[in-house]
């Protein structure tokens, strides 16, 4: 494929980026990205590799647009309210790129339509809210062999990690928590409260880490662990290696197929 002259003038400034060029952008348009969940998180995820032109995007969210989500969540206005929050970021999306081809799923991730969904895709975005959907892209990513980048916010702080199964000594989102946490256990924005930009920020890093990726451009995060707190501004990443003990990418695994037990009822 060659760049159209409109696709030129709007893709210009990353065209010169060292290592990008025409060949780069044309990578990016053949590719294919999935990003689960519209919020915080996924408004700056969305945004970005839309405008970066990744060529087809799926956006996966079951929920409506609620008053109390237009703080963080900026792909959707006041406007949508009560819509389908799939619909609604299909729509700015467009708006933003019509380069892009946009596929929705209405839906929550699943052990009965992961595997299926998640193999349409090159790579996985994880901008969900809930520990049952991460561990769940985790091992379906791993099954099929596809890369995923994780991040979370809460409160003032966030994390981001990319997990590539490719990579023989790579963990697995397993490998640094080895299980979900037992309900209660960690508070949700609804009881402590989460800053839009400290959602924003982390949102960028995994879009940024998802576009090297596609790339194949510098280094990820693979093996490091990104930490950041926005009261402080420090931002400092942790080690991480594969645990020889993991039941899914470990020396004996336990999980070969994603089965429902493994997950939370909801899921």
């Amino acid at each position: 494929m060659s760049l159209s002259p409109e696709q030129l003038e709007r893709y210009s400034r990353q065209l010169l980026l060292d290592g990008f060029g025409a060949a780069g952008q044309e990578k990016l348009l053949r590719s294919s990205v999935l990003v689960v969940g519209t919020g915080g998180l996924g408004s700056a995820i969305l945004n970005y590799l839309a405008a970066a032109g990744v060529g087809r995007i799926g956006i996966m969210d079951a929920d409506r647009v609620e008053q109390s989500n237009l703080q963080r969540q900026v792909l959707h206005t006041t406007g949508d309210l009560g819509r389908l929050k799939v619909e609604s970021a299909r729509d700015r999306l467009r708006a933003l790129n019509p380069d892009v081809v946009l596929e929705t799923f209405a839906e929550r991730l699943r052990p009965s339509n992961a595997m299926t969904i998640l193999a349409s895709y090159d790579a996985v975005v994880d901008a969900c809210d809930n520990f049952a959907t991460r561990f769940l892209i985790n091992d379906a990513c791993f099954l099929l062999g596809r890369p995923w980048f994780h991040g979370s916010a809460l409160a003032w702080q966030g994390q981001a990690a990319s997990f590539f199964t490719g990579e023989p000594e790579s963990p697995c989102y397993r490998c640094i928590f080895s299980a979900p946490p037992a309900p209660g256990e960690v508070p949700t924005s609804a009881q402590v409260g989460i800053l839009g930009a400290v959602a924003a920020f982390i949102g960028t890093v995994e879009a940024v880490e998802c576009i090297k990726h596609l790339l194949g451009a510098g280094k990820g995060l693979a093996g490091r662990l990104l930490i950041y707190d926005a009261l402080t501004m420090s931002v400092r990443t942790i080690a991480v290696r594969r645990n020889p003990a993991c039941l899914l990418c470990g020396r004996s695994p336990a999980i070969h197929s994603i089965a429902k037990e493994n997950y939370a009822a909801d899921t």
